[in-house]
């Protein structure tokens, strides 16, 4: 099967490299909207007209399903994406719920951090309301993330700085969880993880998305690695470059050392 993942950058390959441990004998179209990045900051009806170009774009070159690898574009515009498309579209949201079954401590809260479209959003604020965790969970918009991100800077002093400047608004020895809500902060586990206390555990919605991708697809978890079958596409033009298709690799490879990390 031919399966579609767009995000508006670079972040999405981390839904990518969480798909190819479980779902590697199928074929994968990857949509990078570089032209656009980053869509945190802007408008809704900017944010619906780059999904709806990036989706209809993977559906038009075979993809039988969609995974919007952008908690930022599910926040605004997946409704409308599985309203007036016919493929399974599954959309990104950041790991309340898992944080808030995983905590044990009533006392504990949950800090998620995010795009400012995310974090000012109805869908996120919806979800935690219905989770009744309103009074154990704190927003934080961290724009900034998603630019370092897109130009490989990860582990850099201005990235640190940034991380310990944005975390020193709270007090997070009254925290249990650091909520990942945005994809393209999966790079900076390494980072995070050297600036939060030992009681912070760091969470993500990637393995979530991509079982309830198995699940609507009715897929088999595949136990054998085969070599993946992916092209890349950057604002609809295939990535032919070998310079880019190495900067992927090195971006995938770093993920993979990522994903152990929480």
């Amino acid at each position: 099967m031919k399966i579609g993942i767009f995000d508006s950058g670079l972040g999405g390959l981390s839904v990518l490299n969480e798909a190819l441990s479980k779902l590697s004998e199928h074929e994968f179209l990857y949509y990078a909207d570089v032209k656009n990045v980053p869509y945190g900051q802007k408008s809704r009806d900017e944010i619906l007209k780059f999904s709806f170009d990036a989706v209809k774009f993977l559906v038009k070159n075979g993809a039988k399903a969609v995974v919007v690898a952008c908690n930022t574009a599910t926040s605004v515009a997946i409704k409308e994406l599985r309203a007036n498309l016919s493929v399974p579209i599954i959309g990104m949201e950041p790991a309340v719920k898992k944080a808030h079954d995983l905590s044990h401590d009533d006392a504990l809260k949950t800090l998620v951090i995010a795009t400012p479209v995310t974090v000012n959003g109805a869908k996120l604020k919806e979800l935690i309301t219905n989770l009744n965790a309103k009074d154990k969970t704190e927003l934080l918009a961290m724009p900034r993330l998603v630019n370092f991100a897109e130009k490989a800077e990860f582990e850099s002093e201005n990235v640190k700085s940034y991380l310990k400047d944005e975390l020193a608004k709270f007090d997070l020895s009254k925290f249990d969880f650091l909520v990942l809500g945005c994809t393209h902060f999966n790079y900076f586990k390494d980072s995070l993880r050297e600036i939060l206390p030992p009681n912070v555990s760091i969470i993500d919605g990637n393995e979530g998305t991509i079982k309830r991708l198995i699940s609507e697809l009715k897929l088999q978890i595949s136990n054998i690695k085969l070599t993946p079958n992916i092209k890349f596409f950057y604002s609809g033009d295939e990535v032919c470059e070998q310079n880019e298709l190495e900067k992927i690799s090195r971006n995938l490879a770093r993920l993979e050392k990522m994903r152990a990390i929480s």
